[in-house]
């Protein structure tokens, strides 16, 4: 059973490989995402988290919390949650997604949300299985040349 524990900066050569497993297509650069894992650790709205077996991480997950007028509070968003691919199946992306919740809640918040690429239909059928509903299409749009993520 995996020990679920606060992400901590030593841990970004761990998560890095984890995070690249979740955005093949993107090219994420290692460099720039090193310094935006280490800004996120320092932000108060910020939460990383991982799943460690035997030391080794296997899961990881981002949770960030905003004030939300729609809400009429706190907004709980997952901003990534990936278990290494080797891993998957054993209830590891469970643990985490109730692990997320139950912070979000002790956090204040009212709602916890987050998206998934169309293509991931096998991490839909997960997250409506743990209580999640789709609600809405999400869009979005570059605002810099250079952002690897598409």
């Amino acid at each position: 059973m995996p020990q679920l524990r606060e992400c901590r900066e030593a841990d970004f050569e761990s998560v890095d490989p984890l995070l690249q497993q979740l955005l093949p297509q993107s090219k994420l650069d290692t460099n720039q995402l090193r310094v935006t894992y280490l800004r996120g650790l320092s932000s108060p709205a910020s939460r990383y988290f991982c799943a460690a077996i035997e030391g080794i991480i296997v899961g990881f997950c981002s949770l960030s919390v905003r004030e939300c007028l729609w809400v009429q509070g706190l907004l709980g968003h997952v901003d990534e949650l990936v278990v290494d691919a080797a891993c998957r199946g054993r209830g590891i992306g469970t643990q985490l997604l109730e692990h997320a919740e139950r912070l979000a809640r002790s956090l204040g918040c009212f709602r916890l949300q987050l998206d998934t690429a169309f293509h991931r239909t096998e991490a839909h059928r997960f997250y409506v299985k743990l209580g999640c509903e789709q609600r809405a299409l999400h869009f979005s749009k570059p605002l810099r040349d250079g952002n690897t993520v598409r």
